[in-house]
Order: C-alpha cells, then sequence, then structure tokens
C-alpha cells in the first residue's frame, strides 16, 4: 500500500485538528503506520520562525509538505492539519507530496460556526483588533477548487468523517 498524505485546509476552528486526531486513532487501532502533522505545533517548534505574512505562509506549507513527503517516502502516512489558505501553496504541496498520494479535505464548515466554536479565543482576540492578518477576516481562505472530500463539520458527525477518510487511505 502506497502511503498517503491526508491534507486537512480550513479556517481556525473548523475541526481539522479535532478530524486529525479521529483518524489516527482509527489508523492506530489497525495497526497502520500514520503521524500528524498540526499546523499549530510546527508553528510551536519546526516553523517557530515564521510569522503570518503571505511569504511566511507559504514557506510554512512547503515545510510541512517536504515534511510530509519524506515521512510518506519512509512508507507512513500523514495526516496533515492546517489552514493553508493559499490555492497556490497546496497546490506546490501535492506537487511536492505527490499527486498520488496527496488527498485534499475541505473542512468546509462556515465562519460562523468556526468562530462560534472559536477553541483558542483567536476569533475574540481578532475582533478586539488584537491579532491582523487572521484568515477568513482579514487574510483571505482562498477555497479548493476541486478537492477530494467535502466536509463540513457543523453538519457531518466526526464518525462519518474520519470512517470516510480511513476508507479513503485503504484504497
Amino acid at each position: 500500500m502506497t502511503a498517503k498524505t491526508i491534507w486537512l485546509t480550513g479556517l481556525s476552528g473548523a475541526g481539522k485538528s479535532t478530524i486529525a486526531l479521529s483518524l489516527k486513532s482509527k489508523m492506530d487501532k489497525q495497526f497502520i503506520p500514520c503521524v500528524i502533522l498540526d499546523g499549530d505545533i510546527l508553528r510551536s517548534g519546526l516553523n517557530k520562525d515564521l510569522g503570518f505574512k503571505n511569504d511566511d505562509r507559504s514557506e510554512n506549507i512547503r515545510r510541512a509538505a517536504e515534511t510530509a513527503k519524506i515521512i510518506n517516502d519512509s512508507g507512513i502516512h500523514v495526516i496533515v492539519a492546517m489552514i493553508s489558505p493559499f490555492k497556490s501553496d497546496r497546490l506546490n504541496a501535492k506537487n511536492l507530496v505527490g499527486s498520488g498520494r496527496f488527498i485534499e479535505i475541505h473542512v468546509s464548515t462556515p465562519l460562523e460556526i468556526c468562530e462560534s466554536r472559536d477553541p483558542k479565543n483567536l476569533y475574540r482576540l481578532v475582533r478586539s483588533g488584537a491579532i491582523q492578518n487572521f484568515t477568513g477576516i482579514s487574510s483571505p481562505y482562498e477555497v479548493p477548487d476541486a478537492p477530494d472530500l467535502i466536509f463540513d463539520t457543523s453538519v457531518v458527525s466526526l464518525d462519518i468523517v474520519s470512517d470516510s477518510l480511513f476508507a479513503l487511505m485503504q484504497g
């Protein structure tokens, strides 16, 4: 079986990390090697030198894609959970990882739902003016043109999403 990269893209609070953890749990139960590359965790370590200007966002995605490729080349599946707001960066990630093993998933949860969840209080900080260049508010999020799957976590259960992704990784 070819190791694949599931690339979860969507707004902050859409459910990307939650989906990644659920899918990894399913993979672990079947003894299928899998690694999560979470945007927040990458920014606290590997990518801590990057800010949120467009060039830094692009470099953040490039480093994640390079890491996913290295892990895939070792025969291990990767689940990437990153906002990855720009189409061109996601296309570059797909080209780096390889189109045959890159699976783009748009977590299309509406902004108002993401904002109501606000697990890190980021939207509150954005609305108060404490954070600038925030994706979906003051910085654009470019919706994928043709993702492999689309899930709105405000209407689809976590189990359905992770079961669907688990089946996709097996195929």
